[in-house]
């Protein structure tokens, strides 16, 4: 038996907000993080709409920078690293962990997973280039986008001297990232681990390509706050987004001789991959399914012990519906009767961050005993047809195990089980 791995920290900054207590309260309300896209000028663009992180200007619990980094720092960054940072920050202040002896440093590990990197970096040094020469790029433009940059400039503002990684698997990077630190404590090769993942790609070459794959939500430019419907059958394609959260993650031994506070257990992971399509799974979800079932065997459990499914439902036809035969591979017709939701109906799709945050509010579920809803779910797609879909606001519910799912391109399937802290 694997010593119980516990969760500490967390942090999080989505469209939602900043900060955990906010993005958790403002989903249990039935809010949307989703608006229209003023990040660049999108008058004739098909797709009007993303889940843009707020700033303060704007709403009094959005993101502020400078409350993570200096701003000769913010000049040399990416986006998607101010957000990691922000999110790293949170989680290592709530699980009280900042070492300073040589051996709890080179004991923490930092697996941060992006999907894509800083792309408005190198859009935007493409475009001084075309205007201003090549001698007009900095030189810190390049560690500016790099995606293993988040867990670099975290790992060297906190000191953590550990192992460092950065998986960039699409939209499962971040749930293989927190997989991945599990597998380091395990293997004994560290004592504790910030993990999760950042993402900042809401910008013209993303929004244009998955425009171009028909990948995005275009029916509801005029009521962004209903485009991410998951499992309905009025979904359209899925809401671009962006943001970090982070997990702190430690042996249980670990967390007590220290005084930290446990607020779940991270019991099982699983990882496969399809091996057949670069953007679509399984029709039938059998890769999904079988990770599903490699992190109930990780976590020692059966199927009918998971109260909660948090599922990856982006709210694209071909996806949702081959999740739903996976989860009725792995819990039989309907999904057993055990409720299913998609958070992402509230913060849109975080790529290679959307793991992380939907790993978060699993955690928080279970804390809470509260399961969040799924908005915008009015006529479920034909394939929902008898699952218990979280669809009337959020409930409160007796639930111990959680299962959270991370699907990306390329075939790659994760799953984690969090289970209830005793």
């Amino acid at each position: 038996m694997h010593e119980p791995i516990v969760v500490t920290g967390l942090g999080a900054v989505s469209p939602l907000g900043a900060g955990v207590a906010t993005n958790w309260r403002r989903l249990i309300a039935g809010q949307s993080g989703i608006r229209a896209n003023t990040r660049f000028d999108t008058d004739g663009w098909k797709c009007r709409i993303a889940g843009l992180v707020p700033g303060q200007a704007e709403d009094p619990e959005g993101f502020n920078p400078e409350a993570a980094m200096n701003p000769r720092e913010l000049r040399k960054t990416d986006l998607f690293i101010h957000y990691a940072m922000a999110a790293a920050q949170e989680a290592l202040g709530q699980a009280s962990w900042h070492p300073e002896s040589t051996e709890e440093r080179m004991r923490t590990a930092t697996v941060i997973g992006t999907g894509v990197g800083g792309v408005p970096a190198i859009t935007g040094a493409n475009e001084t280039i075309r205007t201003a020469g090549v001698r007009r790029l900095s030189p810190f433009i390049v560690p500016s986008f790099l995606p293993n940059l988040a867990a670099g400039q975290v790992s060297i503002r906190f000191g953590f001297h550990g192992p460092s990684g950065a998986p960039v698997t699409a939209c499962a990077a971040s749930a293989q990232a927190i997989g991945d630190a599990l597998r380091m404590i395990r293997a004994g090769e560290v004592d504790i681990a910030l993990c999760g993942g950042a993402e900042a790609c809401v910008d013209p070459v993303a929004i244009g390509g998955f425009t171009a794959a028909k990948a995005l939500s275009f029916d509801f430019n005029d009521e962004p706050w209903r485009a991410s419907r998951p499992f309905d059958a009025g979904h359209d394609g899925f809401v671009l987004s962006e943001g970090a959260a982070m997990l702190v993650i430690e042996r249980v031994s670990h967390a007590e001789r220290r005084g930290a506070h446990p607020l779940a257990v991270i019991s099982g992971y699983g990882t496969t991959t399809d091996a057949h399509h670069i953007t679509a799974g399984w029709a039938d979800g059998r890769e999904a399914a079988r990770a599903m079932e490699i992190a109930l065997a990780s976590a020692g459990l059966e199927p009918g012990a998971i109260g909660y499914v948090n599922a990856h439902a982006t709210s694209t036809a071909v996806g949702d519906a081959a999740e739903l035969a996976a989860l009725e591979k792995v819990f039989g017709p309907g999904g057993g009767g055990r409720p299913v939701g998609s958070t992402k109906s509230a913060t849109g799709h975080m790529l290679g961050a959307a793991g992380a945050i939907e790993a978060v509010f699993s955690i928080l579920a279970l804390r809470d005993q509260m399961l969040p809803p799924s908005l915008n779910i009015e006529q479920p797609m034909p394939e929902a047809e008898g699952f218990n879909l979280i669809s009337e606001g959020a409930r409160p519910a007796e639930i111990d195990h959680a299962l959270s799912n991370a699907f990306g391109f390329g075939g790659v399937n994760a799953a984690l089980v969090f289970s209830r802290y005793p």
